[in-house]
C-alpha cells in the first residue's frame, strides 16, 4: 500500500517556475515508478512525465519535453517535478502516481499505476 501527497502547487505567471513534491509513504516507493499526470478543467487527465525506480528511465510528454524535469529521491520517499518555462496551457490539477513493473510502453497509460494522490493545483496566468 502506498499513500502520496503532493504539494508546492501555486499561482505562477506565464514564463515563471514551480517545484512540485510528492511525498510516498509506504514500503514499496524504493521500487515504484512514478508518474506525474495533469487534468485540466473539462479535459481528460493525460500524462505528463514518469520515472523508473532506479531513475534510470524517464519519460515526457512532449508538450512538456525540455522545460520540466521530474527526480526523485528514494531516501526521502519523494518525487519532484521541475516545471520552467510555465505556459498557461499548463495550467490543471497535478496529481503523481505509483505503480509497480511498469513496463516502459506502458509508462504513460493511467492504468498503468495503482495509487495516485489528490492533487495539487498549478495555475499560470497570462
Amino acid at each position: 500500500q502506498v499513500q502520496l501527497k503532493e504539494s508546492g502547487g501555486g499561482l505562477v505567471q506565464a514564463g515563471g517556475s514551480l517545484r512540485l513534491s510528492c511525498v510516498a509513504s509506504g514500503r514499496t516507493f524504493g521500487t515504484a515508478t512514478m508518474g506525474w499526470f495533469r487534468q485540466a478543467p473539462g479535459k481528460e487527465r493525460e500524462f505528463v512525465t514518469a520515472i523508473r525506480w532506479d531513475a534510470s528511465v524517464t519519460r515526457y510528454a512532449d508538450s512538456v519535453n525540455g522545460r520540466f524535469t521530474v527526480s526523485r529521491d528514494n531516501a526521502k520517499d519523494t518525487v519532484y517535478l521541475h516545471m520552467n518555462s510555465l505556459k498557461p496551457g499548463d495550467t490543471a490539477v497535478y496529481y503523481c502516481a505509483a505503480g509497480a513493473s511498469i513496463a516502459y510502453s506502458q509508462i504513460e497509460f493511467l492504468r498503468s499505476y495503482n495509487y495516485w494522490g489528490q492533487g495539487t493545483q498549478v495555475t499560470v496566468s497570462s
